[in-house]
């Protein structure tokens, strides 16, 4: 386990790091030197091309179903054990699908709150019993978690306004340990998920002030600050990151 208050070689566990912004925040991590697990529900083969891309050693490939608590616990032991114990929590896993009130099923509404939201409240529940004093939990969520911009978003939003709450109250459950708990919120940023040559994005680029995509390694900078020795007097806070996109 690292020392308290030595944030250098730390354990890392990302959830969803098989792609996008969670395979760009391993890499980061991994290219400090740190030592990281990569988790994913489905995608091994892809988890496995994260693993073998990760520089430096120590790495290790963890697999859960985020929305059954005794898979998460058995996830957070088992990366614990891999890594020789657990620094820094990154809550990325999460899906996006757009429907108007009247569109939206019920089936989106119960997976977009599963994975969105009973994820990383399970995952942080489980951290939080084995993290030290010092220790880093960081919440992916989303400008459209303070601002609801666009039409067709609202389940979204919801679970994105629910990571926001879960962050700032956290934040004040963990404090006496030493533990902080941060989000970022990224714009629109070019992914699987939200291409930058989408159908979308000639709209989205509309509200921003820089007129482009963000990289999914630029959210991955912001979460690594986070977990950093700058950043040990933040917690509770929610930070931007979109190109103007909510200024």
């Amino acid at each position: 386990m690292t020392p308290p208050g030595d944030l250098r070689s730390r354990a890392v566990l990302v959830t969803g790091a098989s792609r996008g912004i969670g395979r760009a925040v391993a890499q980061a991590f991994a290219s400090q030197g740190d030592r990281v697990a990569v988790h994913y529900r489905d995608s091994a083969g892809l988890a496995q091309e994260v693993l073998a891309g990760l520089p430096g050693a120590g790495h290790t490939v963890v697999r859960a179903d985020l929305a059954d608590a005794e898979a998460v616990r058995q996830m957070v032991d088992q990366a614990a054990a891999d890594l020789g114990g657990l620094d820094v929590v990154v809550n990325n896993a999460g899906i996006y699908e757009t429907a108007s009130l009247l569109d939206s099923t019920d089936d989106y509404f119960e997976r977009a709150f599963a994975t969105n939201v009973r994820s990383a409240f399970l995952t942080a529940r489980a951290a939080a019993r084995v993290l030290p004093s010092g220790g880093r939990i960081i919440n992916i969520g989303s400008i459209l978690g303070e601002r609801v911009a666009l039409p067709k978003v609202g389940i979204y939003s919801a679970t994105k306004f629910a990571i926001n709450g879960f962050t700032r109250a956290w934040a004040r459950d963990l404090g006496p340990r030493g533990i902080t708990v941060n989000a970022v919120q990224p714009g629109p940023i070019d992914t699987d998920m939200n291409p930058a040559d989408g159908q979308f994005s000639a709209t989205l680029k509309g509200f921003m002030a820089l007129p482009r995509y963000g990289s999914a390694d630029e959210i991955a900078a912001m979460v690594a600050y986070l977990a950093g020795p700058e950043a040990g007097f933040v917690t509770g806070a929610s930070l931007t990151i979109d190109g103007g996109f909510t200024a």
